[in-house]
């Protein structure tokens, strides 16, 4: 083997992801580098180029590891049960790491590292009766609500306590915006796990009507 294959060898794409998102959890993204990551694995920062080519790589490493993290359930003969738990796990796993949330929104997954819960999504959603494009649109829809569902509670313009945030929201409406304001009073008496569990339940029902 040549120095450089061997220098390859040295660390796995997970043990870089991890340690790429740990930086993440305890200092935010503005401190994620090559520099940085290198430090935190014990190793000169140009050793990193040997497994990823830039920092866009570095995020998308990011975003496996926040996927990799989620504990995938165990499929049932249930499909709208396994959709449910599936896009619940994924809500959880997404929220357990809010600094990373905004790599979630913006990058893809260039490696198979974290395919699994999203692999599970679709097994289940094969099973709804659904056509090609539906299973698609269907599919993102329940991503879409998973992302976008922590985005707003966790790293959105009001983040903070649920309930605060919420009348907060209500205060700034006020009069001039009155639904906006009435829903917020709404809000402050909904856990954002009950909120999340309700809107899942309802794209579930329409997902199933769908494939009827």
């Amino acid at each position: 083997c040549t120095p450089n294959l061997l220098m390859r060898a040295r660390f796995t794409t997970d043990e870089i992801a991890s340690a790429a998102l740990r930086i993440v959890d305890e200092s935010g993204l503005a401190a994620l580098s090559m520099r940085s990551l290198a430090a935190a694995l014990g190793t000169g920062p140009m050793t990193m180029y040997n497994y990823v080519a830039d920092k866009e790589g570095l995020e998308e490493l990011v975003v496996a590891a926040v996927a990799a993290g989620i504990v995938v359930p165990e499929p049932t003969d249930d499909w709208a049960a396994d959709v449910h738990a599936t896009a619940s796990a994924m809500w959880h796993g997404v929220r357990a790491h809010p600094a990373a949330i905004p790599l979630v929104l913006t990058r893809r997954m260039a490696s198979a590292t974290g395919f699994a819960v999203a692999d599970a999504l679709v097994g289940a959603l094969e099973r709804a009766g659904l056509s090609d494009a539906a299973r698609l649109s269907a599919f993102h829809a329940v991503l879409g609500l998973v992302t976008g569902s922590a985005q707003a509670q966790l790293a959105g313009p009001f983040s903070g306590d649920a309930a605060e945030t919420a009348a907060r929201i209500g205060s700034a409406a006020g009069a001039q915006y009155p639904h906006i304001a009435a829903l917020s009073e709404v809000a402050v008496t909904v856990s954002v796990e009950d909120d999340f569990d309700g809107g899942l339940r309802m794209l579930i029902a329409g997902i199933a009507a769908a494939g009827s």
